[in-house]
């Protein structure tokens, strides 16, 4: 397709995978973050693609939510001072 001047014009195909253009608003989490980005890796694939994505993604997400409620290991031992003065 051209227009007027000459210069061709991008056409998309419909059924062609298109991002969603959809903002992702940093979390201040990196692990968080770099799962959310991920989600961007489905706009480029088809319908049936996207199923692999997301449980990617749920997978990170539920595991910073573990990571959270995770307690804390019991404290380390204090040290003894062997030197005698």
């Amino acid at each position: 397709m051209s227009d007027s001047d000459g210069d061709s014009i991008a056409v998309r195909d419909p059924a062609a995978p298109a991002p969603l253009g959809v903002v992702r608003t940093p979390t201040g989490n990196a692990q968080v973050d770099a799962d959310l980005e991920r989600l961007g890796d489905a706009d480029h694939l088809p319908a049936d693609g996207h199923i692999e994505v997301y449980e990617d993604v749920h997978r990170g997400l539920r595991e910073a939510l573990e990571a959270l409620d995770a307690r804390p290991g019991p404290p380390a031992p204090p040290t003894q001072n062997n030197s005698r003065s």
